[in-house]
């Protein structure tokens, strides 16, 4: 992925300005969003774009993105645009700080839309500290012009880098399994989209069942489990390219694979006579090695992100808890204590937080903790919700949850949501169909 990017966009900084007066402080729980204006980027010379260009009306649609992205982080508030004074071109050449003081704006985003001479769209884009009063962050962007959403993500990062001090989470895809038809004959399929739900694309035409999909460390692979005529597989998907392949055929039952944070190997728990273990699979010999040899059901493994340890949960101590070891299936413990039922451990990317789902008391929660097991936080609570991912910056979880529905209570529409790290800004996102079992890709910028 990252060739695909050198490939396609260029980037140029023509600001480094001293450091904003402004700045988000992301260490607190419950955020004030800092007050925003993403003003409407402009056409430099309108002569040079067609027709058809025209009518994609790029100039409000990059704004737009830029502006719910940045609202959907729950760190910044977007300022109605109808209070705006400063015209975008001005704006972006040379603001008036008191005309967007005026309207309670701290910071300000413009931007410049460009037909170059080989056809490419030119983006042009600036950060603005009012409260400072000077420029603080700018870059270009060359794409094509049917890439607008991406470079409106790629800026989107740069405003949240900027003003948090961590790396932004925008350019990205989630993989998920799109669900539609009666719950006794449901069907299945892989999808992927933008992190913010458009795009959205079917990988799979729900021949057969599709299980927990996950992202390679280069976002251009998933591993995912199918059933092919009832038998389990595990299967290699090239996003890019379409081409699939099998990773091995099992004589068990297999779950959720996982790759390893250099790409390499494959994790994953293999049942076999009724005892399941976590096992490793190297991608280029296909060796495969068994780490756990516990009579007991061990499954849901997660590298760390140096991919030294290996968190899992197993039901080894009498009930499903969550266990860390080494890479190499040596040095096992237990680390949750607490009441109820822990399960789907996945470590943060930053390397401190183990995600997880907990059932207690007939309710389902999805919770941190460290990876030593303190700490423990329980971010949200419902009926049915489970199987957290990370964003990239681990800064936000994304999990699934079913609605109770019917007299009988059971679990009836599935839905995508996100929430933050401090437990605050729970947000669904929106699929065609029901949707489960979600995954983030990590930056497709990187």
């Amino acid at each position: 992925m990252k060739n695909f990017f050198i490939t396609f966009f260029s980037i140029l900084f023509f600001s480094q300005a001293s450091f904003a007066l402004v700045k988000i402080d992301i260490t607190r729980g419950n955020l004030e969003p800092l007050p925003t204006a993403v003003s409407k980027f402009y056409i430099e010379d309108p002569s040079k774009f067609s027709e058809e260009l025209k009518k994609l009306n790029l100039e409000k649609k990059i704004s737009e993105t830029i502006s719910n992205n940045l609202k959907r982080s729950g760190l910044f508030y977007i300022i109605d645009p109808k209070s705006y004074i400063q015209s975008p071109n001005i704006a972006h050449v040379k603001p008036t700080f008191q005309d967007w003081a005026l309207i309670k704006a701290q910071i300000m985003v413009s931007g410049k839309l460009v037909i170059d001479e080989q056809k490419r769209l030119r983006v042009e884009f600036r950060l603005w500290d009012v409260v400072g009063g000077k420029e603080i962050e700018g870059l270009a962007l060359f794409a094509t012009p049917q890439s607008w959403r991406r470079i409106a993500h790629i800026i989107s990062d740069k405003i949240y880098e900027r003003m948090t001090g961590e790396s932004g989470y925008f350019d990205t895809r989630i993989i998920y399994v799109a669900e539609s038809g009666p719950k006794d004959q449901r069907v299945k399929k892989l999808a992927i989209m933008d992190q913010d739900g458009s795009n959205n694309k079917y990988l799979t035409l729900g021949n057969e069942l599709v299980l927990t999909p996950r992202f390679s460390p280069t976002a251009q692979m998933i591993t995912y489990m199918s059933y092919f005529k009832n038998l389990p597989r595990v299967y290699l998907l090239n996003i890019e390219t379409g081409l699939q392949e099998v990773v091995g055929d099992f004589p068990g039952m297999t779950f959720a694979p996982r790759f390893s944070p250099d790409g390499k190997k494959i994790i994953m728990s293999f049942a076999k006579d009724g005892n399941s273990d976590i096992y490793t699979m190297d991608l280029s010999s296909r060796v495969v090695e068994q780490l756990t040899t516990h009579p007991s059901i061990d499954t849901s493994p997660s590298y760390s992100s140096d991919g030294k340890y290996i968190t899992f949960n197993s039901d080894r101590s009498g009930s499903q808890q969550i266990y860390v070891m080494r890479s190499d299936g040596s040095n096992v413990n237990r680390i949750s204590f607490g009441e109820g039922l822990y399960g789907t451990p996945v470590w943060s990317p930053r390397g401190d937080l183990i995600a997880f789902t907990k059932i207690f008391k007939g309710n389902f929660y999805i919770g941190v903790m460290r990876s030593d097991g303190s700490g423990e936080r329980l971010l949200t609570q419902n009926f049915y919700q489970e199987a957290p991912s990370w964003s990239p910056n681990g800064r936000v979880l994304i999990f699934y949850r079913e609605k109770k529905s019917g007299k009988s209570g059971t679990g009836g529409e599935s839905s995508l949501w996100s929430i933050d790290l401090t437990g605050y800004n729970e947000r669904k996102i929106n699929t065609p169909t029901d949707a489960s079992d979600p995954a983030w890709s990590g930056l497709l910028s990187k």
